[in-house]
C-alpha cells in the first residue's frame, strides 16, 4: 500500500482572482502550478496546518474564516496525496516567495492556461464552474 500524504491548498481570492504558486525546481512536482499548502502534522487540524504553511511558505496571515472547498486524492508514484482545499483571503500581509519560484494571480476562467499538478486539477475544474467567488 502506497504512502498516504494528507495536505491542506488555499484558494485565496483578493480582488476577483485566484493566487497560484508554481512549485520550486528542488521540489517533487517540479515546476508544476498549486494551490499553496502543504502536510497536516501531526496533531494539528487542516486549518491549523493551512494557516502555519502559508506562513511558512509565503510570509502572510490569511484570515480565520475558512471554507472548505473540496477534498480529492490522487496516487501520484511516490505516494496518495489526499488534498483539501479552502477559500480564504488574506488578513495581513503580501505574499513573499520562499520556496515557489513563482505566483500568479489569475481569474477562474484563466486557471486553466497553467500546468497544474494532477491533485489540484478536481479544485481547478470545480472553480471553473463556479459563477464567481
Amino acid at each position: 500500500m502506497k504512502k498516504q500524504i494528507n495536505v491542506v491548498g488555499a484558494i485565496i481570492v483578493k480582488n476577483g482572482k485566484i493566487l497560484c504558486a508554481q512549485r520550486g525546481y528542488d521540489k517533487s512536482l517540479a515546476g508544476f502550478w498549486e494551490f499553496p499548502g502543504g502536510k497536516i502534522e501531526s496533531g494539528e487540524t487542516p486549518i491549523q496546518a493551512l494557516k502555519r504553511e502559508i506562513q511558512e511558505e509565503l510570509l502572510f496571515d490569511i484570515s480565520d474564516n475558512l471554507e472548505e472547498f473540496v477534498s480529492t486524492s490522487y496516487e501520484y508514484e511516490f505516494g496518495v496525496v489526499n488534498l483539501t482545499t479552502f477559500i480564504c483571503h488574506i488578513k495581513k500581509g503580501e505574499p513573499t516567495l520562499t520556496e515557489h519560484i513563482a505566483i500568479k494571480w489569475l481569474k477562474q476562467d484563466e486557471l486553466e492556461q497553467i500546468e497544474w499538478a494532477a491533485a489540484d486539477m478536481p479544485t481547478v475544474s470545480k472553480l471553473r464552474l463556479m459563477e464567481s467567488l
